[in-house]
């Protein structure tokens, strides 16, 4: 990295928080210092830095409107990081001294930081953004994988292929911990016969730091040093390893950085092993017997399950967790057939396999769902675990999720919201009276705003599809027709999703014939498109990609179809931006909440959607008399998914051709489809309080750290 110009020296600063992820004035400094590494990377600060030429920062020291810049944005940064005016000290004055540790397998904070495979990681993510913001005294914590999840690509004839990119963590917005004399600080994990070392990485994000562990370390054996090697890698002793450098590598690494956390959150049953780590120290430390300390930390612990698909649950053979427990247990003077119980339903079955979230349920002082129907799921799931109660009475609350607004919405969204709803939309955007002025935008205005990000989605497509089918080797006719691909002014339906069989990726695709004369109206034109990755060796997910990109192929559909490669959160964010309709098709009660339908909420993207997770919470909350915002179906189930799927898929496909489009294209004064902009603005007044993670991070306060 080229030295800095003493007037730019706070650009290290700003580029090593990541709370440029989420301010847009922040990012636009850093664009303007090289447009054209911003355009082909993407937003990337400390890459800019590194990559930036000396004549380059001399231009921008230089530049007069560039310095008046980088001393405002430097000013509120400094503003923000010293503020004593938040929420968290306004309501929780009292416990100022209190520290909350949050643990995660994956953090969803940046694309610069691959860390993260989909919605849990997102959750993550913004739930360390609105802690900042509210000053909620949080310290995250998980592990930095050298490759993280794979890059998704397709070959000529639109198969799936994965490729794994090594991180180069000094070139990434992280900072290596060190003690007073400069070394690296870490921790030992004691796995059977040798201990793991773990050196500690900092992601700092706004006031909220995030410590990752990282076992690539000269001290350790080639096999011990893959242990971070990749997020959800490997067989079931890589990952019992993953998750014990995790949990009790996670407290160990806590304890090094002087934190002794007062509440402990375990976002998924991945980090459950912090549980039996922090029991083990409160012993230690004050003397008590372990099942004491055990029950005494528990009850200031929260539990957090975010799915009821049994691939989403880490079971782990007796065995297995005797070899690797069997020590540790010794080490907290109790049996490893003692702890066995805990992660098992029958806790009397020898044979039954350690479930990390049973355990994690049953120690947990306050355990959640992710979305009221979610809850109710959950506590008819796991009501075996407590078989002396009825199935309403199970200790499983729900915390809806949310999305952190500012950073899914575009700098016209949040210009549109200042200009309208004022400024104070940013610290209270659960604040219902403020959202009640989103009926004074004028129509022309807010359908104009949502035309110019259609139009960017647009040309992204394009940008993109022509950079795929290069790629693909195919040819130079096929390769130009990306540049008319889509139509800007045509309703656009989007589909984004992990590709696994309960998000039923392929409802449309049951009618063939019906999709492309939807598709191919020239008089009400519809174009749909794709995007999502298929788990590796998961032969459904492969042949349903594969299945889509033949499809978007057919020379009538293409320019209406496109299938976009690499889903990642760039991706999700323009796609969320300028979509008019996202679809979301679970096989219901599948669901657990869903938060991409709450992104494109919030940027004016109107929702069709089954009646799960999140969805089923805000429709039945739906004022009666208003307009409505957006469209439900699929509320019953059977038992016969093939029944089920061919009446949603029909349900759908008339909501499509009844409903949706010819709204759409009902215009009038001024050609505004003022019924459409109708459902818009209701959208956003309903839903725009709720599902922000302001609000779910005040209710975590209220109901689970505080409680």
């Amino acid at each position: 990295m080229n030295p800095l110009p003493a007037a730019l020296a706070r650009l290290h600063d700003l580029a090593y928080n990541l709370r440029w992820t989420w301010d847009h004035t922040t990012r636009t400094l850093f664009e303007r210092l090289d447009p054209n590494f911003w355009m082909e990377r993407g937003p990337d600060p400390v890459g800019t830095l590194l990559s930036v030429s000396v004549d380059q920062l001399a231009r921008a020291a230089d530049d007069p409107d560039y310095r008046a810049l980088y001393e405002r944005v430097v000013a509120d940064f400094d503003d923000y990081m010293a503020a004593k005016n938040t929420w968290f000290e306004s309501a929780h004055g009292d416990r100022s001294r209190t520290r909350i540790a949050y643990f995660s397998a994956e953090f969803g904070l940046t694309e610069v930081l691959p860390i993260f495979s989909g919605g849990l990681g997102m959750l993550a993510g913004d739930h360390l953004r609105s802690a900042s913001d509210l000053g909620v005294p949080l310290a995250g914590v998980g592990l930095l994988y050298r490759q993280g999840y794979f890059t998704q690509t397709l070959d000529h004839d639109g198969w799936q292929s994965e490729r794994r990119d090594a991180n180069d963590f000094t070139r990434l917005p992280l900072t290596l911990e060190t003690d007073g004399e400069g070394t690296p600080k870490s921790v030992l994990v004691h796995f059977p016969g040798r201990q793991v070392r773990a050196q500690i990485w900092r992601a700092q994000v706004g006031r909220v730091p995030l410590y990752l562990l990282d076992t690539d370390v000269p001290e350790n054996s080639p096999e011990d040093r893959g242990i971070t090697g990749q997020l959800y890698g490997g067989d079931r002793e890589m990952r019992i390893q993953q998750e014990m450098v995790l949990g009790v590598g996670g407290m160990h690494a806590l304890a090094a950085m002087e934190i002794d956390p007062d509440v402990v959150h375990l976002n998924e049953g991945h980090s459950a092993f912090a549980l039996l780590e922090r029991a083990r120290r409160a012993a230690a430390q004050t003397g008590v017997d372990y099942w004491t300390a055990l029950k005494q930390t528990g009850a200031r612990t929260v539990f957090t399950t975010h799915t009821p698909e049994p691939a989403g649950h880490d079971y782990f053979a007796p065995d297995l967790v005797r070899k690797y427990l069997g020590g540790y247990a010794r080490e907290m003077g109790v049996s490893v057939e003692e702890i066995l119980p805990l992660g098992r339903r029958n806790g009397y079955d020898s044979a039954e396999y350690f479930c990390m979230t049973i355990i994690a349920l049953r120690a947990a002082g306050f355990s959640n769902g992710v979305s009221r129907l979610h809850g109710e799921v959950c506590r008819e799931m796991w009501q075996s675990i407590w078989p002396q109660i009825s199935e309403e009475n199970v200790p499983i609350s729900s915390v809806t999720n949310g999305v952190h607004y500012q950073s899914w919405s575009s700098p016209e969204t949040i210009e549109l919201y200042d200009k309208y709803l004022g400024g104070e939309w940013r610290n209270r955007p659960d604040d219902r009276n403020l959202w009640a002025n989103i009926e004074k935008i004028p129509d022309a205005e807010l359908w104009n705003i949502h035309r110019e990000r259609r139009s960017r989605l647009v040309d992204f497509t394009r940008r993109r599809l022509r950079r795929q089918w290069e790629a693909r080797g195919l040819s130079s006719e096929e390769i130009a027709a990306t540049d008319s691909a889509l139509d800007p002014h045509a309703l656009t339906l989007v589909f984004c999703r992990r590709v696994v069989p309960y998000k039923r990726i392929g409802l449309l695709l049951r009618d063939p014939d019906r999709l492309i004369k939807l598709l191919t109206n020239t008089e009400r034109p519809v174009q749909l498109i794709y995007a999502g990755k298929a788990s590796p060796g998961d032969e459904y997910g492969r042949q349903m990609v594969h299945r889509i990109v033949q499809l978007s192929q057919r020379p009538d559909l293409r320019g209406r179809l496109a299938f976009l490669e690499d889903y990642n959160m760039a991706v999700a964010r323009t796609l969320a931006e300028g979509a008019d309709v996202w679809l979301n098709t679970p096989r219901r009660p599948h669901e657990a909440s869903g938060t991409s339908g709450m992104k494109a909420a919030v940027c004016g993207t109107l929702n069709a959607s089954v009646l799960d997770g999140w969805w089923d919470e805000a429709w039945n909350a739906a004022a009666p008399h208003a307009p409505a915002i957006g469209w439900a179906f699929g509320a019953e189930t059977s038992l016969n998914e093939e029944a089920d799927d061919r009446r949603d898929s029909e349900t759908l496909f008339s909501l499509l051709e009844d409903q949706i489009v010819p709204l759409f294209y009902e215009r009038g004064e001024g050609e505004l489809p003022s019924e459409w902009i109708a459902q818009v603005k209701s959208s956003l007044e309903q839903l725009g309080p709720v599902f922000n993670t302001h609000r779910m991070v005040k209710e975590y306060c209220a109901k689970g750290y505080f409680r």
